[in-house]
């Protein structure tokens, strides 16, 4: 974790499990590229097609690398968010060139598709994984926050900040909050910690791991 190669004391809490989903190979027939909105949506086209020569149009670094590590030969980077995605598109495909295919979960808000819809993209959103909430808090990180030994949290997505608050809340231990740090990857993330006070809350200025670290420094 580059947290911990940084010289930070790391505790980790997962509190989103991945499940992917079983069946026959992906027809991809038609389709010039694919959305890849994160590294686990990679991961599941990856399982289901051994197609790689189609391009890969990434949200992030992230989701870049997990691309280029499953063997596809091009990937497109877009540096950001979904925002900065459905922007970076139009330098990378036509509206007339073919479908793209979105691999996602089902609780995945579907704000991608609707943005390349009205840019004259067809999108085709394949629902190949789950995401499990978690429900309660890994018991040292609770511990951690009871006694007061952590000085800041990194939240990654809108998602898993939405349960780390709803297990909070569940586990009484709101005004742990107040003594950290909350770092979060966008505003959106930002807006999830609602109703939780924290010491003070810093959003990267880009959307992605560097931007999150930047804000540690």
């Amino acid at each position: 974790m580059r947290l911990g190669e940084r010289g930070h004391a790391v505790l980790s809490a997962p509190l989103l499990t991945v499940r992917f989903h079983d069946g026959p190979p992906l027809m991809l027939d038609g389709v010039q590229g694919v959305l890849a909105t994160s590294a686990n949506g990679v991961r599941a086209l990856a399982r289901r097609t051994e197609r790689r020569d189609l391009p890969v149009f990434a949200v992030g670094p992230q989701t870049a690398q997990e691309a280029r590590k499953a063997g596809f030969a091009r990937v497109e980077n877009a540096n950001g968010d979904v925002t900065a995605l459905a922007q970076a598109v139009p330098r990378w495909a036509r509206p007339d060139a073919g479908a793209l295919f979105h691999p996602t979960d089902a609780a995945s808000v579907r704000r991608l598709a609707i943005l390349l819809t009205a840019k004259g993209y067809a999108v085709n959103t394949a629902v190949l994984y789950d995401v499990a909430a978690a429900t309660v808090l890994p018991q040292d990180v609770a511990r951690a926050l009871e006694e007061s030994s952590l000085d800041a949290a990194v939240f990654f997505s809108p998602r898993s900040t939405g349960v780390f608050r709803e297990c909070i809340l569940k586990a009484g231990l709101a005004g742990a909050c107040g003594r950290l740090i909350a770092v979060c990857i966008s505003h959106a993330a930002a807006g999830a910690l609602e109703p939780l006070v924290f010491q003070e809350i810093r959003v990267a200025a880009q959307p992605n791991q560097d931007g999150l670290l930047a804000c540690l420094a």
